[in-house]
């Protein structure tokens, strides 16, 4: 059985909750409810849960509080929330999971699936909760993300990232100073956190700032020179969309 706990400051959210997993997942045992960060870190420690249902928005401390005070939790994570997108992609981002309120049933038996899956097997993607705190903090800071490196965690500008290209499992991000930055996160990661940024995908492995854009070539599809004078092809599908999107930089 999965023992869960669930943290969220409305009563009719928690109860609800509870009532869904009870009906809709057998599998797992809500072990006890919390109203407030407080609450649920003596909830945590008293019942060791193998995961957490966890609101985002808090009155007197978010969800994200709780992790700031967790050091590498070892339970799963879920997060409630109602709205914040630039949350979401953050939590998506650092390899973990999220339910939209109202919470759909359907999404909910897979996130406990998810869970489930992730106890039973050794080889899975690890969340990475400072990555997430780091990126959250970023938000208004300067248009800056934090990416994970093999010796930690870097700060990097946005404007500075040139383009992301996709390396098997991995991604390279190629910075105006000549740096290439190899992370271990796969390029729809950063496509998804990036495409409201005039960041654009060129073709399957590469993802273009179109504010480092030096010039378009005609073609089949065409390829675009980078600032830092590589070049970079252009699939033929992507072409109108692309030269719509470099009308529009300024």
């Amino acid at each position: 059985m999965i023992r869960a706990i669930i943290v969220d400051d409305e009563a009719k959210s928690r109860t609800t909750l509870s009532a869904l997993l009870t009906r809709h997942c057998t599998n797992v045992t809500v072990v006890q409810m919390a109203d407030s960060v407080e609450t649920a870190l003596i909830a945590i420690e008293k019942n060791k849960p193998d995961v957490v249902f966890l609101d985002i928005e808090m009155p007197f401390a978010s969800g994200f509080t709780l992790l700031e005070k967790i050091k590498n939790p070892d339970f799963g994570i879920i997060f409630c929330t109602a709205y914040d997108a630039y949350a979401i992609k953050a939590i998506k981002f650092s390899a973990l999971d999220y339910l939209l309120k109202p919470v759909d049933v359907d999404e909910l038996i897979a996130a406990v699936n998810k869970i489930e899956e992730k106890q039973k097997s050794t080889k899975r993607q690890t969340p990475d909760f400072e990555l997430l705190l780091s990126n959250l903090k970023q938000k208004n800071n300067a248009g800056k993300i934090a990416v994970p490196t093999f010796d930690g965690l870097q700060m990097i500008s946005v404007a500075e990232i040139i383009k992301c290209t996709a390396s098997e499992s991995y991604t390279q991000i190629s910075l105006q100073n000549g740096t290439k930055i190899m992370v271990s996160r796969i390029l729809k990661e950063y496509d998804d956190l990036l495409s409201e940024m005039n960041f654009f995908r060129v073709h399957n492995s590469c993802l273009i700032n179109l504010a480092h854009v030096s010039k378009y070539v005609k073609g089949d599809g065409g390829y675009v020179v980078m600032t830092d004078g590589e070049s970079v092809e252009v699939s033929r599908r992507k072409k109108a969309e692309l030269l719509e999107r470099l009308a529009l930089v300024q």
